[in-house]
């Protein structure tokens, strides 16, 4: 295997394992691929709302291990809750070793103060219809499926590949102006509070950008998902960039790794201030 690449910080979300749409095996690799000194999980990891004992398959698991290990290995990770895993919202401010369960997380990277956080909570549908949301869920992972199934006959009749998902987000207004009101709300509540660098997951859309409100400008940050565009964001030697990993239509091998025990230890504080010494 070649040697990792070295990372401040690494954000993935809206993984969704348990669903048919995830990209595991790409994300196992990519995991592979990197040694951050912080992963912030940003998010809908897990599939809580759509999990089926019917469907976990080892490539999903493996993205579990893959985590674990890094925590075994120094890595600080920060498990963000989001509205498909709020179940795990109970937990928050649990903490052991270098591994914390939260609903946000505040750094100061560089003198710049950064703010992560899933985003559900200023998504209209989730807070006034979460049975609409959870149903499009649904819709959402059937789609993706009939998706990968067409893609693969448009390959195999040396045609481009097509995204109905996102075709659909740029036909239908009413999507296009979701998606801006949202990252203009985010913004603005970041300029209130003072951040420099607001970070989110939730819509499955990759960015960085400066946005501005009452006068001030403000780094927006989303890292896309893991279902279709396969991107994460990654933070190093003083600069943010968008990481997409190509998707794979063959059989993707991922190695197999040796059972390892992880030792962790209880933590006396979390506070950060990021890069450390």
């Amino acid at each position: 295997m070649s040697e990792k690449r070295p990372l401040d910080i690494v954000v993935i979300s809206d993984v969704h394992l348990g669903i048919y749409g995830c990209h595991a095996k790409e994300l196992v690799n990519y995991l592979d691929s990197i040694d951050p000194r912080i992963l912030v999980l940003n998010g809908d990891i897990i599939d809580i709302w759509q999990f089926s004992k019917r469907f976990f398959p080892k490539s999903h698991t493996k993205v579990i291990r893959r985590i674990l290990k890094m925590i075994g290995k120094g890595t600080e990770v920060y498990y963000l809750t989001g509205n498909h895993d709020e179940a795990l919202r109970k937990y928050a401010g649990f903490g052991l070793s270098n591994f914390v369960i939260d609903n946000k997380l505040i750094l100061d990277v560089d003198g710049k103060r950064h703010w992560f956080f899933h985003g559900d909570v200023y998504d209209v549908t989730m807070k006034n219809s979460k049975w609409l949301a959870k149903l499009g869920g649904k819709g959402y992972d059937l789609l993706i499926i009939l998706n990968r199934l067409v893609n693969h006959m448009l390959e195999k009749m040396g045609r481009e590949k097509m995204s109905f998902s996102k075709k659909v987000k740029e036909s239908v207004k009413q999507a296009v102006k979701f998606i801006s009101d949202f990252e203009q709300t985010v913004v603005e509540i970041a300029v209130d509070k003072q951040f420099d660098v607001v970070c989110c997951g939730h819509i499955h859309q990759p960015v960085i950008k400066e946005m501005s409100s009452n006068g001030k400008t403000v780094t927006y940050l989303n890292s896309g998902d893991w279902v279709e565009s396969l991107t994460a964001l990654e933070y190093m030697q003083g600069e943010w960039k968008l990481y997409q990993h190509p998707a794979s239509s063959v059989k993707t091998v991922i190695p197999e790794e040796e059972e390892e025990t992880i030792a962790l230890e209880w933590a006396a504080s979390r506070v950060i201030s990021f890069p450390g010494s």
